[in-house]
């Protein structure tokens, strides 16, 4: 993943959270992000928003220090030249779509960029990606976790904003996965995730992966840790909502609906809605306790 797409996902994630109501605590802030792959490049934007602590979630270790490091030193180019969000012309693929892509100055505002820009604390963060794990200075840290399918690993109620961007359609029990979640978050805390329903070039057709039987399925995907989960949107919303959450934002992405008669057994029952969404945005808030 490349700087200036690490910096589009969170100001897109950011911007959205916004525009929901939801007070943005970023300064001193922990966030949390399910799968970051090869780079914590979306975290450590995160970090240059004003958040202190962030934790990335994986299933196996990918992230290069060296990699990290040389991704951060050009987001804090983009953060100190306060570079418009690349928007469709660079990054059509890219979900939530905005309505505005330049920088969002009434959420970065001179005050909270001169904090998470000062060169100690830049400084901090740099080490901080080489000494994984460990707290820098007293308040920054970045703890890399894998895998993470535990949610011992970490203390309840300790994050403020979990996030994800196209990952939760790779995850086998997203049941579990949701209410570790809701056990991280304080009361009053918020998970922002992008979530592709489609088949991710598993078939020719971006709904391909409902029509194939379940034996068949098996041996597409053979002895890999995973693949793409094939829930529809429906499932996630009931996981969300099961999980004892509150969805505040359902912004969805559709496509053109497969034919029923091509449908596996399994799929059979699916909704007209869940067949033609190829793609969903969701935001959804720990209510805070009474």
């Amino acid at each position: 993943m490349s700087a200036r797409y690490c910096y589009s996902v969170w100001m897109r994630h950011m911007v959205k959270i916004q525009a929901s109501g939801y007070a943005f605590p970023g300064t001193g802030a922990r966030v949390a992000e399910l799968g970051p792959g090869d780079s914590l490049g979306i975290g450590l934007v995160a970090m240059l928003s004003g958040c202190d602590e962030y934790f990335a979630l994986d299933v196996k270790a990918h992230a290069n220090v060296e990699r990290n490091l040389a991704i951060f030193d050009e987001l804090v180019r983009l953060v100190s030249e306060r570079t418009p969000i690349p928007g469709d012309e660079e990054l059509p693929l890219v979900f939530p779509k905005l309505a505005d892509y330049s920088f969002p100055s009434r959420l970065l505002n001179e005050r909270i960029l001169e904090r998470a820009l000062d060169r100690s604390r830049i400084a901090a963060i740099v080490r901080a990606i080489k000494e994984q794990g460990r707290t820098i200075d007293g308040r920054i840290r970045i703890a890399y976790i894998a895998p993470w399918m535990d949610r011992n690993l970490l203390d309840p109620e300790s994050v403020d904003i979990a996030f994800s961007q196209a990952v939760l359609e790779h995850v086998d029990d997203i049941v579990a996965v949701y209410r570790a979640l809701h056990h991280w978050l304080r009361p009053g805390g918020l998970m922002s995730h992008t979530i592709d329903y489609q088949s991710h070039g598993i078939t020719r057709d971006w709904n391909g992966h409902w029509t194939i039987g379940d034996t068949r399925w098996r041996l597409v995907r053979g002895t890999r840790p995973y693949l793409i989960n094939r829930l529809p949107h429906s499932a996630h919303l009931r996981a969300i909502e099961g999980a004892g959450f509150r969805i505040v934002s359902d912004v969805v992405r559709e496509g053109t609906p497969p034919s029923r008669a091509y449908l596996a057994r399994r799929f059979l029952d699916l909704s007209d809605t869940d067949l033609k969404t190829s793609g969903s945005y969701i935001q959804a808030l720990k209510p805070a306790a009474r």
